[in-house]
């Protein structure tokens, strides 16, 4: 009596759901008040279909053919609905009852109408976002409530890797969820809690994991998820849980988000590194001027500090964060920076300590000639470190190591020759004295500068090879 046309028509009215699935069917069928409504069951991911019970008509219900009919009645077209799936679409099977919902319960006897096939238009850009994740050694992982092999065959038009590696979680136990999220790659008739369960599995397998969402189902899979991360049109609550919100709705925006996620965290190590020389230099002196009977005190005061502080540490660290650079994470954070920063704080330990050995050999009382060639050493280590730092080089790290090399080495000569004594004054404080006659200092003291060149790389080299470990 009714065609299909008016009663989906009638079924949107009476429901009013917002979901992808909803919206395409009202762009297509429409939403008129045709029937008379008299109960519904809205869709939820769990359930995977709507019924509405009309007056004088029995229920009409629209869903996943496998969750609409009973085992009999899906059997006589299953082979159909694989035949739609292998093609790439989604298949929806419109179903009636005489019986009524009754109390939220709906009828047991449904009778196939007509299907209903939707194919899912694939964006080019998508495309290319998921080229860029399988370049970049992402597994992509993707979880759907629709029929694996539809989902299947549109993972494969995107590019997915082992897209065919499919499988069903219809019926399976949490544990077995559990056990077969490493081992397939497209995951269909999947429940809310399932997503979550997957999500975790492959956080305890040692992955760092990201979760795209922008419905309520994906809500508990986002947060158990390390990134979540939704669209500007998704749902409140899946906003409201996300870490990252795509306000262009727009995935192809992810590369650019690990871009910058890259360029931070590959600057802040550079930066960090720097800063935490000076730290490790710091404790290891103090301590050692604590236990040696002929160190009295520490060896140096702030302001001799000023030079390394201004132009090897602070100025490039500042420049260095500024940099694009999209160079891949490697490793991670604590042990990058300590195998950058400690083999310079160690050599500069050691030239100071040497310095202070040839002082007490020689019994020297003069402290301030001593401590100009400590301050000049840890200068020249620093700039050593600066280079490591910088690589790998491009025009603009040239020029900034250059700068800051040309900035230290002018302010070391007018030092030593005493050219401007508000120079030596101000940044190496009022004990430090030129040392343009006494160049055996000099000499020994640039000597172990170019010593440690040699010495820098072989430490660097050494401790690349340790493993330091970073528990999270």
């Amino acid at each position: 009596r009714y065609s299909v046309k008016e009663i989906i028509s009638s079924m949107m009215y009476a429901l009013q759901d917002n979901n992808q699935t909803a919206i395409a069917l009202s762009n297509k069928f429409g939403e008129e008040r045709i029937l008379t409504e008299v109960s519904k069951i809205p869709f939820n991911s769990a359930r995977k279909f709507s019924a509405v019970s009309f007056e004088g008509q029995g229920t009409y219900c629209f869903g996943a053919p496998e969750f609409v009919l009973t085992n009999s009645e899906y059997n006589k077209i299953s082979n159909k609905v694989n035949e739609f799936a292998n093609q790439g679409l989604r298949v929806l099977i419109l179903a009636h009852s005489n019986s009524y919902i009754d109390k939220n319960t709906p009828p047991e006897n449904f009778s196939p109408i007509a299907y209903i096939l939707i194919c899912d238009n694939i964006r080019t850009d998508a495309i290319e976002t998921i080229k860029w994740f399988r370049e970049n050694d992402v597994a992509i992982k993707v979880i759907s409530g629709d029929n694996p092999i539809t989902v299947s065959q549109v993972s494969k038009r995107v590019g997915i890797e082992n897209a065919d590696k499919y499988i069903s979680l219809e019926g399976l136990s949490d544990q077995e969820v559990y056990e077969v999220a490493n081992k397939y790659t497209v995951f269909g008739r999947v429940s809310p809690d399932q997503k979550a369960i997957l999500v975790k599995s492959l956080k305890d397998s040692g992955h760092i994991t990201a979760m795209t969402g922008d419905g309520v189902n994906d809500i508990l899979a986002l947060k158990e998820a390390d990134c979540a991360i939704s669209v500007a049109e998704g749902s409140d609550a899946a906003r409201n849980v996300a870490h990252l919100v795509l306000l262009d709705n727009n995935f192809n925006s992810m590369p650019k988000v690990v871009y910058e996620g890259r360029r931070v965290i590959n600057n802040v190590q550079c930066s960090a590194s720097l800063f935490l020389m000076k730290t490790f230099f710091t404790m290891i002196m103090a301590t050692i001027s604590l236990f040696l009977p002929y160190m009295h005190t520490y060896p140096f005061v702030a302001s001799q500090m000023n030079p390394l502080e201004f132009f090897i540490i602070g100025i490039p660290a500042f420049f260095l964060s500024l940099q694009p650079n999209d160079s891949r994470v490697e490793g991670n954070f604590i042990s990058y920076i300590i195998k950058k920063s400690l083999p310079s704080a160690i050599l500069m330990i050691i030239g100071v300590m040497f310095v202070e050995i040839i002082k007490n050999i020689l019994s020297i009382s003069n402290n301030e000639i001593f401590t100009t060639m400590q301050v000049y050493i840890i200068l020249g280590i620093g700039l050593i470190n600066l280079f490591f730092v910088c690589r790998p080089f491009n025009k603009f790290k040239i020029i900034l190591f250059l700068t800051s090399s040309f900035v230290v080495l002018t302010l070391i000569i007018l030092c030593i020759f005493n050219v401007i004594s508000f120079i030596n004054n101000f940044f190496v404080y009022a004990p430090m004295l030129p040392l343009k006659s006494h160049w055996n200092h000099l000499v020994i003291t640039f000597g172990i500068i170019i010593i440690n060149i040699p010495l820098s790389i072989m430490i660097q080299n050494l401790f690349n090879k340790l493993k330091i470990k970073n528990k999270k």
